[in-house]
């Protein structure tokens, strides 16, 4: 639940609801970002087609992303919109409403664990933020490496304030992804296995001292570009820019390079599976070498 300095919305403003009821004139929701105030979706502004079955357009307990058309002020009737809502409202709509959420977990736990009004937290620290900064979130996420500029000007008390830096850290500090890219590599030409070491050295140079890449050999010609980040799009860029990389200075030797995986976040499983895939392929390299040791010697 969001605490708002505002108990109901503006006209226009795209909120976040969830839906309490079904009936014939529409559907009953609640508010999520307004303490659950009551709202109504009226049956002619749940879609833009014609209805056949309101049950599959419209569910009990799911949220729903929805515009504001009248609001009754003194008898606190929300008259609320689902089809006049663009694909772009829904998107930035559902991105805030996350950043609500992590907000609101932070500040209930700080506020439980001191015993300290919740409110009063909203009031002196998340909507001056939310003024300064767009977003109370963004602020917060800034706060993990800048903590002295963001609650600059914040009267709080300290205990609280220590509380909440504390928090803030713990859960908000970006955690490092592993990004993958695989491409085959080859050459025919002259320069052969020279042109494609040049050219794997070329994609990993690419690599700055927060996003280092590294390429690594699964079968020939079969490589593959990991990097470890806790800048995610930075990372993925840069390893597409290691990959433009390779292919021109491969392709200055008469050779190719394949992209057989565009850069991507990679699991936990995906890691396991090229680890088991690594090791079968060098155990199969090392039979052949035995295998070879033994011919000679017989």
């Amino acid at each position: 639940m969001r605490y708002y300095e505002k108990p109901l919305p503006d006209t226009d403003e795209i909120v976040m609801c969830q839906v309490r009821q079904i009936a014939e004139m529409g559907a009953y929701v609640k508010l999520l970002e307004y303490d659950d105030a009551e709202g109504m979706i009226l049956l002619s502004e749940l879609s833009r087609r014609r209805i056949r079955s309101i049950q599959k357009l419209i569910r009990v307990g799911r949220n729903e992303v929805v515009v504001v058309l009248r609001v009754d002020k003194e008898k606190g009737y929300i008259d609320l919109s689902k089809r006049r809502v663009s694909p772009e409202d829904v998107v930035k709509c559902e991105e805030r409403y996350s950043k609500s959420r992590a907000v609101n977990s932070i500040v209930s736990h700080v506020a439980h664990k001191l015993d300290f009004p919740i409110e009063e937290i909203y009031e002196k620290v998340v909507w001056p933020l939310d003024r300064v900064y767009g977003h109370s979130y963004d602020a917060f996420k800034l706060s993990v490496t800048e903590p002295d500029k963001v609650m600059e000007g914040i009267d709080i008390d300290e205990n609280v304030r220590r509380e909440l830096e504390a928090n803030i850290a713990r859960r908000l500090t970006p955690q490092p992804v592993k990004i993958r890219a695989d491409v085959e590599v080859s050459c025919f030409g002259y320069e052969g296995i020279d042109a494609v070491k040049k050219a794997l050295r070329a994609g990993e140079a690419v690599s700055t001292e927060t996003i280092p890449i590294k390429i690594k050999l699964v079968a020939p010609p079969l490589y593959v570009l990991v990097t470890h980040t806790t800048d995610k799009q930075g990372g993925l860029d840069l390893l597409e820019v290691a990959l433009e990389r390779i292919q021109a200075e491969i392709e200055k030797g008469d050779g190719r390079a394949i992209v057989k995986m565009k850069p991507k976040t990679v699991s936990a499983v995906e890691d396991e599976e090229l680890a088991q895939l690594m090791a079968r392929v060098e155990k199969e390299n090392t039979e052949v070498q035995g295998d070879d040791d033994s011919d000679d010697d017989e």
